[in-house]
């Protein structure tokens, strides 16, 4: 009963809280003035006041009382026009100052508008403020000076550093606010970066691999026509498979951008691994290319990340090889280790059994090596390095390793 009540609390205090920030500033800036005015004026408190000038009192009258309500009132509109909230409040404190009326606690409202202004104005008001209330505090000391306040030239600086500290205070909260601002938006902008380039890398894997193993099928299919026109249409169910495949993947990035649009805590699906290798291999195999898949070691359970890098780096580099290498030998390697796993392709220098160049599948030309760069993101974000080049002996090979412990 009492962890039920205790809960009813909570939940009320949240909702008063939520009810309370829906407000308007000016609206909650004038519930707190109002809200603190019997404290501010009440005799009780008056000798916490702001008290400059020393003067000889005099009984309040209705200018008085009237500027006395200016010292605090205005502290409704502090956020809204903060500098018309320091003007009403410092033309009222100077004059009760200078009339010598009785010191009350509402005469902290100047620092409270000084604080406001340093907080909540803008580049015009940090241009202007310095020097006018420097000039303004001047003639203010020297009209305190001629009603023969006891006071010397310390004093009056020593106030003048008084109001400039609370000015700057507000300066430096309105500096870090936007500092902190700049800070959020350069976060929002890196994220957006990050999530186009991850979709980016997404559509190059799927589109670049699919539509390759396709256009490498129909190539294949136009020089079957006459010499094997009964294996037609065993690379045209292959065209079919990898349209479906691609069909399949790109529904995938569009339920991405979708989720993307939703509400922030939703956030983006993790991206699934399209298949296993075993099927990467047996699909370019299908497109012509001679592919021959080694796995070594106990395969471990591993972040959907690391599997992911490790499915995309294998289709890369087939890709690659189709375009570039077509009807050319390709080993895959991968090896389960302990604490890593490593991925290999290498695509052989010399020209394997079948069609190639006039007789056969045609390179695709050169590609613009946004695959690799993307690949050696990937690889990094869990912890792996990537290296891929020629080699030796004329073929071009692509080596990732990527750990496998929890900090990866």
């Amino acid at each position: 009963m009492a962890e039920a009540t205790v809960a009813a609390w909570v939940r009320s205090g949240r909702d008063a809280v939520a009810r309370w920030n829906a407000l308007g500033v000016v609206t909650r800036d004038a519930v707190g003035t109002v809200l603190l005015a019997p404290v501010v004026f009440a005799p009780v408190t008056a000798s916490i006041g702001a008290q400059f000038g020393d003067l000889p009192q005099r009984p309040y009258d209705l200018p008085g009382v009237l500027l006395t309500a200016a010292l605090w009132l205005p502290l409704a509109v502090r956020r809204r026009w903060p500098g018309a909230c320091l003007a009403l409040v410092a033309l009222a404190f100077g004059a009760r100052e200078l009339s010598g009326y009785p010191p009350v606690f509402a005469s902290v409202g100047l620092y409270a508008a000084l604080y406001g202004a340093g907080a909540h104005g803008g580049r015009t008001a940090d241009r202007v403020l310095p020097g006018l209330g420097t000039a303004l505090y001047v003639a203010f000391a020297l009209g305190l000076h001629a009603r023969g306040a006891p006071h010397d030239g310390a004093a009056y600086a020593l106030m003048y550093l008084v109001l400039a500290a609370f000015w700057g205070a507000g300066r430096t909260v309105r500096a870090r606010r936007a500092a902190e601002a700049d800070r959020r938006r350069l976060a929002a902008e890196a994220a957006v970066v990050r999530e186009r380039a991850g979709i980016a890398r997404e559509l190059h894997d799927v589109v670049t691999h699919h539509v390759t193993a396709m256009v490498v099928q129909a190539d294949a299919a136009q020089y079957m026509l006459d010499a094997a026109p009964d294996k037609v249409a065993t690379g045209l169910g292959a065209i079919s498979d990898a349209g479906r495949h691609a069909l399949t993947d790109l529904q995938y990035l569009l339920g991405v951008l979708k989720a993307a649009d939703g509400p922030p805590d939703h956030g983006t699906p993790a991206a699934p691994v399209p298949g296993s290798l075993a099927d990467l291999v047996a699909q370019t195999r299908a497109a012509g290319q001679p592919v021959e898949l080694t796995e070594r070691g106990e395969r471990r359970p591993m972040a959907s990340a690391v599997e992911l890098a490790a499915y995309r780096v294998v289709q890369e580099a087939l890709t690659n090889a189709l375009k570039h290498a077509p009807g050319r030998p390709t080993r895959v390697r991968v090896e389960y280790g302990a604490e890593r796993l490593e991925v290999e392709v290498v695509t052989e220098a010399t020209e394997a059994a079948g069609p190639v160049g006039s007789a056969g599948p045609r390179p695709l030309g050169r590609g613009g090596g946004h695959g690799l760069i993307g690949l050696r993101e990937r690889v990094s974000v869990c912890g792996g390095e990537l290296e891929a080049g020629p080699r030796p002996d004329g073929g071009f090979g692509v080596h990732a390793r990527i750990p496998l412990t929890e900090a990866a």
